[in-house]
């Protein structure tokens, strides 16, 4: 974003869709001053959405921070996470196992798949090309561990709830032993189909 700015003409500069984004997201963070406001307004103006408006800026952010910020070796941190995979996985299977875990740990935290894949497809995508591991099964595994804590973390039941008059905790029995049940058998079945793929490096332009 700052190279951005420094690109040339100020005008044309903020006439890109993202320096606009980036420029009002700004502006109301600074005028409601307090993050409780802020959320509270994106949720008056937009019910709907405003969850989805409101994190896939700061998604981005941190995507760029991860991939273009090198820190003091020279290196980003996106490649220090992606060798660290590499180096706990001793063949494609591990790998698969250590995504499954990795995937569903952090969906307890950012329930948001696509936003999420946003900020860890650099360094999972490049940890599996350093290790072998097939691309294609590598992203399924990802996206299959994720849906995992939906479970604990079920944002899907809400109009249900609505619907039926229920609270969560009427549910939320039931759904939990349904992770804990379904969680090591999707781990395992990830990992050994993980061995019947052959890896094909991509195809660069």
């Amino acid at each position: 974003m700052w190279q951005t700015f420094q690109s040339g003409n100020p005008l044309i500069t903020l006439s890109g869709l993202n320096t606009y984004n980036f420029v009002f997201l700004i502006l109301g963070i600074v005028l409601h001053w307090r993050p409780r406001s802020l959320i509270e307004s994106f949720s008056k103006a937009m019910p709907s959405v405003s969850g989805v408006l409101l994190q896939f800026p700061f998604y981005a952010g941190i995507a760029q921070i991860l991939t273009k910020v090198p820190n003091s070796s020279g290196t980003t941190l996106s490649d220090t996470i992606a060798h660290w995979f590499v180096g706990a996985s001793s063949n494609s299977t591990v790998f698969s196992f250590l995504v499954g875990i990795y995937s569903a740990l952090l969906g307890f935290f950012v329930p948001s798949a696509g936003g999420k894949w946003i900020i860890e497809a650099p360094y999972i995508m490049k940890a599996a090309n350093d290790i072998g591991a097939h691309l294609g099964w590598t992203v399924m595994v990802y996206n299959i561990a994720e849906t995992l804590p939906n479970f604990i973390n079920p944002f899907w039941m809400l109009p249900l709830l609505g619907i039926l008059g229920l609270k969560s905790k009427d549910l939320i029995g039931y759904t939990s032993v349904q992770f804990f049940i379904h969680f090591p058998i999707v781990m395992l079945l990830a990992a050994i189909l993980m061995a019947t793929f052959t890896y094909h490096p991509p195809i660069l332009p």
